[in-house]
């Protein structure tokens, strides 16, 4: 199997809506832009990952947001080297269309208290509805691997949540241990780094704001 040496997992660099949550109001979720510092984040995690992956080859999947892409493009790999694909399983968690930000500071007051992962927003997903298509994603990228000519490096150009959702599914961790995780930050990585026993271990771990119970427990 052509397993790759690293996967690499990047959020995209600051938007618009990270920047001022009210354009949600006037543009859509996938239609927001990043801002200048956006870009200059993106340049910057572009330069450490050349340096990672030195002259291999990469198979890049990109979130089909606009923001997701715009990060790709500023990494500046090298187009002879780095292929990319459109997958929108790694999309962004769907809060509904239009969002009326009364409404969604309330949802996410209620988010917080029923919690992230089992909460679904109003004509929107929960981040289990986000855990289960990340799997199938999963599976597609599972099936790559049987490829004997398959990249060294996998690059998934995405967000937050589904970045923590990615790194659940595949280490098999509880919802009570998700709960915990904080969200890295924009243009943040994590590397999940082949070992010689053939598994993989994350190149550091996520910042807890809380400690995780036993399955079922709730946070401690």
């Amino acid at each position: 199997m052509g397993r790759p040496q690293r996967i690499v997992l990047i959020r995209h660099g600051e938007s618009q809506g990270n920047e001022d949550d009210t354009i949600y109001e006037r543009v859509p979720d996938h239609a927001l832009e990043l801002t200048a510092d956006g870009r200059r984040q993106a340049a910057t995690a572009g330069a450490r990952l050349r340096a990672v992956f030195g002259g291999e080859r990469v198979q890049a999947f990109v979130s089909p947001y606009r923001r997701t892409w715009h990060t790709y493009e500023e990494l500046g790999l090298d187009p002879a080297l780095a292929t990319a694909r459109e997958e929108p399983r790694l999309r962004e968690q769907d809060w509904g269309n239009w969002q009326d930000q009364e409404d969604i500071q309330r949802q996410r007051k209620a988010r917080d208290a029923y919690g992230h992962f089992f909460y679904r927003f109003a004509m929107g997903e929960s981040g289990a509805d986000v855990h289960d298509r990340v799997g199938a994603f999963l599976e597609t990228l599972y099936r790559a691997f049987d490829k004997p000519d398959f990249p060294p490096n996998v690059l998934l150009v995405t967000h937050g949540l589904t970045m923590r959702l990615f790194c659940m599914r595949w280490f098999h961790w509880t919802v009570e241990e998700f709960e915990t995780l904080s969200n890295p930050s924009n243009a943040e990585t994590r590397m999940l780094l082949l070992q010689p026993s053939g598994r993989y271990i994350l190149d550091r771990p996520f910042e807890r704001w809380g400690t995780p119970g036993p399955p079922g427990g709730g946070l401690q």
